[in-house]
């Protein structure tokens, strides 16, 4: 199979089309290449919960790949579910997210078990981060009262324009503490500080003996630039961020057009 032993793919707006399914050719392609020997890891920012049916889908676990959730703070070896490494946001920065969203009339959540936690459900945002990772809300009176648990992340949505104004005064104020990102131009992320796809990456290569020569990485956002930027081919779609393709080793085709296959066929097969 050549120099690549690992492959790294984040799921919505790469390996996922618009409609939330995977295309039977991708599918294929990707089954085919981890009977030949090599690995997947699916590297998310969707909770666990939201991402194993799709690492499911392509087998991963009976493949003995990974599953990397949360932007990368959780990984697992999808084989046995064993949580290989975790690390949860400082619930310090908990009140200062809450009084930003409050300001803003924006509206916070988390995830909980197999649940969204939100003050209201009935939120366009809410409602497409519920769809996709097909996760019920439970809501909660007050937000910050309920939320007593150590948390992977929480999810600020609103509108785009005033959520990146919000996004530029929150990434000082968090710096050291929590790092703030937008997956979506609705979603405003915040995860625990030092956490993001690469570092996730660079941990579970360390725990199974490869480099990141070895690493070959796909993404379209701005929350995988950092992998692809670490991977020995850093491959970018052709729907992904400018930003995005300029990171990466080779740009490939869209998500709605088997980019994934695409690039494995002229790269790897």
């Amino acid at each position: 199979m050549g120099k690549y032993k690992l492959i790294a793919i984040d799921l919505d707006g790469t390996l996922v089309r618009g409609d939330q399914t995977i295309s039977p050719h991708t599918r294929e392609t990707l089954i085919n290449v981890q009977e030949q020997g090599m690995k997947v890891v699916i590297a998310s920012g969707r909770p666990t919960y939201g991402t194993a049916p799709l690492a499911d889908l392509l087998q991963v676990g009976e493949h003995g790949g990974y599953l990397l959730s949360y932007n990368g703070g959780a990984i697992y070896d999808w084989a046995t579910h064993e949580l290989l490494y975790s690390k949860m946001l400082d619930s310090e920065v908990l009140p200062y997210l809450y009084d930003c969203t409050k300001r803003n009339g924006f509206q916070i959540i988390t995830y909980v078990d197999k649940n969204i936690v939100a003050e209201v459900a009935e939120n366009p945002y809410i409602q497409f981060t519920s769809m996709r990772n097909k996760m019920p809300v439970r809501t909660v009176p007050n937000f910050l009262e309920e939320v007593t648990y150590p948390l992977a992340k929480c999810m600020i949505v609103g509108d785009p324009e005033p959520l990146h104004r919000l996004e530029l005064e929150m990434v000082p104020r968090l710096e050291g503490k929590a790092a703030a990102f937008r997956s979506e131009p609705f979603f405003l992320e915040i995860v625990p500080a030092g956490i993001n796809k690469a570092k996730g990456l660079s941990i579970l290569l360390e725990k199974i003996g490869l480099q990141p020569s070895e690493l070959m990485a796909f993404g379209d956002g701005y929350n995988d630039i950092s992998m692809l930027q670490l991977a020995g081919m850093g491959v970018a779609m052709g729907n992904a961020a400018q930003e995005t393709k300029e990171a990466a080793d080779f740009i490939t085709r869209s998500n709605e057009d088997d980019g994934i296959a695409y690039a494995i066929e002229q790269l790897i097969l």
